[in-house]
């Protein structure tokens, strides 16, 4: 079922699905018909994969965070069963923003965590949009932690478009928990999948974003800063166009980051994104969870750390290989320097 609300983008399907709608209202199974809805079915796919083929990463931006698109808890509804929540971070109190709990995913017992950003405004107050506080972010390590305990693996949902930046997340120390998530991440010993379904903001999509697996969804985006607090910071105004050349400067795209090797794998969406069929969205990260699931719960622990450690130290090669090549172009030692 299409979306009801539609990115600018998106307008030229409009036509077409109003069409189709009237004609699958009023057909009744004539040949006629059955064959106009065939025609108009097949146009309508085709102008769909021929815009979100061309998307900008400004675009790809707005989608990821399109109102419709599936959050954590439709995902843990859709894909995962028996999810029973668990609460609090023994210290402060509990973040709504950041949801975690046992589940099951087929044969697996995992532990589930993930952003929530909400539906309503109730819900998005209350989560702050998926910016989690200090307690969060705890909640998730400590919740984790007792995953490793029982030899479950950890599933990380990653959709935020960063930690909460207020003075009380500040005051609590949230820098200092989320480079201790990413430190104890690196060295817990069960497997961890991190896959993010929408917006990847910054640290706070890092404090939960270590793991054996790090993947996207096809139009989700990963940043290490927003499109927004770039251009701000970059042409000292957020303007559409400022926003869309900060987007292409930052590669925050899936097919950009599956090339840097900043992820490695990407997980295709529904014809015209995940907002526009939630079921096949769903399906299609689940079949990923499954497949690494296996491969990874085979593994000894000892290899996994191993392996996970040598993927993050990877990381950055590339433009190390580019820069030592650039001084050696110009006849410039590392040690040498510019008068």
């Amino acid at each position: 079922m299409p979306s009801q609300h539609r990115l600018p983008f998106e307008e030229p399907t409009a036509e077409l699905e109003a069409a189709l709608a009237r004609l699958e209202a009023t057909a009744n199974g004539q040949p006629d018909h059955a064959e106009e809805i065939r025609k108009i079915r097949r146009e309508l796919a085709a102008l769909k994969r021929r815009i979100f083929s061309n998307l900008t990463p400004w675009q790809t931006v707005l989608v990821a965070r399109h109102q419709d698109r599936p959050q954590f808890l439709d995902y843990q509804n859709m894909v995962f069963e028996d999810f029973t929540e668990l609460h609090g971070d023994r210290a402060f109190g509990d973040d709504r923003a950041i949801r975690a709990g046992f589940a099951r995913l087929g044969d697996y017992k995992v532990m589930l965590i993930g952003h929530h950003k909400g539906r309503n405004l109730k819900e998005r107050n209350e989560c702050l949009y998926g910016c989690a506080h200090p307690e969060g972010y705890r909640k998730a390590l400590n919740k984790m932690k007792l995953a490793a305990k029982f030899r479950v693996p950890v599933i990380c949902l990653i959709d935020t478009p960063g930690a909460y930046p207020g003075i009380g997340a500040e005051e609590r120390g949230q820098a200092q928990l989320i480079a201790t998530n990413l430190l104890e991440m690196s060295r817990l010993p069960t497997p961890v999948i991190c896959v993010v379904i929408g917006e990847g903001g910054s640290g706070g999509a890092l404090g939960i974003g270590v793991g054996d697996r790090v993947s996207m969804l096809e139009f989700a985006y990963y940043s290490v800063i927003s499109p927004e607090g770039c251009a701000g910071i970059l042409f000292k105004t957020a303007t559409e166009e400022t926003k869309a050349k900060a987007a292409e400067a930052l590669k925050l795209t899936s097919r950009h980051l599956i090339k840097l090797n900043v992820i490695d794998d990407v997980i295709p969406e529904p014809l015209g994104g995940a907002h526009c069929d939630h079921r096949e969205a769903a399906s299609n990260l689940k079949s990923y969870l499954l497949r690494y699931l296996r491969e990874l719960t085979e593994l000894p622990i000892d290899s996994l750390l191993a392996r996970r450690y040598e993927k993050f130290r990877r990381m950055g090669v590339f433009e190390e290989g580019l820069a030592d090549a650039a001084r050696k172009l110009i006849g410039e030692g590392p040690d040498r320097q510019a008068s």
